[in-house]
């Protein structure tokens, strides 16, 4: 008989050719348990998943409870169902006047394939433009606005009509025009690593968006939902865009993704053609009763004030010669290293001291930690105390 292991390995479809192999058990809180029992803190979130741990009580009796209430009863935009709409309330009252309208979908990739459709559809135009090193989903139209040729020229060609700019440089502003549809940014960047925009950045890519009629998109697929210390990252820069994107973090360890706009906005995939847009799973009634649940632990826990705390002990905390420089903000961070190669042996190193944290697509010398937003003090100094125990083991 084959051990899990070993039908991981061959039948089910792999990703790299170096999977972490980590044999799950269970998991609970920060921590992730392997077959031996052995604990590691989750330190990534499962790459901004967890937002509030893993199995958080209040979640795992949301999920249930709507589990044994209904599960799938139509595709999405039909049925009046209660999960779907109370968390659409929920986010209408923490959201702008202008982002008042959610559409559900199954992850952060579809949050942008809805979101890049409806830019196109409202302004009749098809320029689509992003950044230089920017993830925004692996789908074919997310994929196309990928900031890295290295992970698209396999797969050409992707959607023709789209520009990459460089970051952070407001000289680029001038190809963003009168025929651009939309403009795809990530409030704060993930893949790039933890990488925050200049100062009055953001705003002056508004007012130039405004200007030109341009739909302006915030990816916070990764850094909206507390990542940052606020429950939307777009709060720390007094900027709202036309469209918001969220994933991950939401679904407290449940798929969900939503991309948000105006009601009038969202009016235009209801005609001409109908079902616009249109997805089965969207919205399912146990992903939107765990969001919910995720969305008022962080509100009742007040973790955001917490977050704030965190990132403090954080910044104090890293300090070693062979860190070349930490970025980021909230539980968002990453620590530099020389190169990409130390920072894989410091990264294994981490895990085999009970620490899983992982590197950024994009900047790869990078170590990531997104650890929890309910992480005790006492884990979060435990974790940060073996980083620097690894950095001095591989040294």
């Amino acid at each position: 008989m084959l051990t899990p292991r070993q039908i991981f390995l061959h039948h089910q479809a792999q990703t790299s050719p170096a999977p972490l192999l980590i044999e799950v058990e269970h998991a609970k809180g920060s921590y992730i348990y392997d077959k031996e029992q052995k604990p590691y803190i989750d330190f990534i979130s499962g790459i901004g998943v967890s937002a509030v741990g893993h199995c958080h009580p209040k979640v795992v009796e949301a999920i249930k409870k709507q589990a044994e209430t209904y599960m799938h009863v139509m595709v999405y935009g039909e049925f009046v169902q209660t999960p779907q709409t109370q968390l659409a309330a929920k986010l209408a009252s923490l959201l702008p006047e202008t982002l008042q309208c959610s559409y559900f979908v199954n992850s952060g990739s579809e949050a942008i394939e809805g979101a890049l459709k409806l830019a196109k559809r409202v302004t009749g135009r098809t320029e689509l433009i992003s950044f230089e090193n920017a993830y925004h989903g692996s789908t074919h139209g997310a994929l196309s606005i990928m900031g890295n040729d290295a992970f698209k020229n396999a797969y050409r060609p992707l959607l023709p009509d789209t520009r990459v700019l460089k970051y952070n440089t407001e000289e680029e502003f001038q190809h963003i025009t009168t025929r651009t549809a939309a403009v795809v940014v990530e409030t704060i960047r993930g893949e790039a690593g933890a990488q925050l925009p200049e100062p009055e950045y953001l705003q002056k890519l508004r007012a130039h968006c405004t200007e030109n009629g341009v739909m302006l998109i915030f990816d916070e697929i990764q850094c909206g939902i507390g990542r940052t210390g606020k429950m939307f990252a777009f709060e720390h820069y007094s900027v709202i865009p036309d469209i918001l994107t969220l994933a991950k973090g939401i679904g407290g360890g449940m798929p969900i993704g939503a991309f948000i706009a105006s009601y009038n906005l969202m009016q235009a995939l209801t005609h001409d053609p109908v079902l616009g847009h249109i997805t089965t799973f969207g919205g399912h009634p146990v992903c939107c009763a765990a969001a919910l649940a995720c969305i008022e632990v962080i509100e009742n826990e007040k973790l955001l004030s917490l977050v704030n705390q965190k990132e403090q002990r954080i910044k104090e905390t890293l300090k070693h010669p062979k860190i070349l420089n930490i970025s980021g903000i909230g539980l968002l961070w990453a620590i530099e290293f020389a190169d990409f190669e130390q920072t894989k042996r410091i990264i294994d190193r981490c895990i085999e001291n009970g620490v899983i944290t992982d590197w950024f697509l994009f900047a790869s010398n990078k170590l990531r930690i997104a650890p929890p937003l309910n992480i005790s003090m006492d884990e979060l100094d435990f974790a940060l105390q073996m980083i620097l125990k690894s950095i001095d083991e591989v040294a």
